[in-house]
């Protein structure tokens, strides 16, 4: 007789539709700042992929917090990240590094993309108010392991 072991799917960042079209949109400005021309090497192209990395490591980091402020700001440093990103390419399109249907295409995915980071904040929102707190209860992907606070974590001598 074999035992089975029900594991319940755990949700991370990656799993968040946001994140996936965010990780999308970073390759593609990283594909734009390898195409600018040298002497933006270190403006304009440091900058979009720094902006690029910022949009999905936000999105990241706020989902590891347990307060929903804590990921509501976090999505919303992400929102100015690629609203930077879409100036980038207002940029890339008067300097003439991209074509203009190249970078209508882009700004369309990244407002689509600012659609989505909305309405996950407004989510996020949503669940502060109907759960009447303003911590989350997740569990652990690793763990299983169920915390409200860090003060509840099995070893609560660990300072942060």
């Amino acid at each position: 007789m074999s035992t089975q072991i029900n594991e319940k799917p755990h949700s991370t960042f990656e799993d968040l539709e946001v994140y996936q079209l965010a990780r999308e949109f970073r390759k593609t400005m990283y594909r734009v700042a390898k195409r600018v021309p040298d002497i933006e090497k270190f403006g304009l192209a440091s900058q979009m992929r720094r902006a690029a990395l910022s949009l999905t490591n936000n999105i990241a980091e706020g989902h590891g917090r347990f307060h929903y402020l804590d990921q509501i700001k976090f999505t919303l440093q992400s929102r100015g990240s690629l609203e930077e990103l879409i100036d980038d390419l207002n940029v890339c399109e008067d300097e003439k590094y991209l074509s203009v249907s190249e970078v209508v295409s882009q700004k369309n995915e990244g407002w689509r993309l600012r659609q989505l980071i909305d309405g996950y904040i407004r989510y996020l929102r949503t669940q502060k108010q109907t759960e009447g707190s303003s911590s989350t209860r997740e569990t652990s992907p690793v763990y299983g392991d169920e915390f409200d606070t860090i003060k509840d974590a099995p070893d609560s001598r660990i300072s942060i």
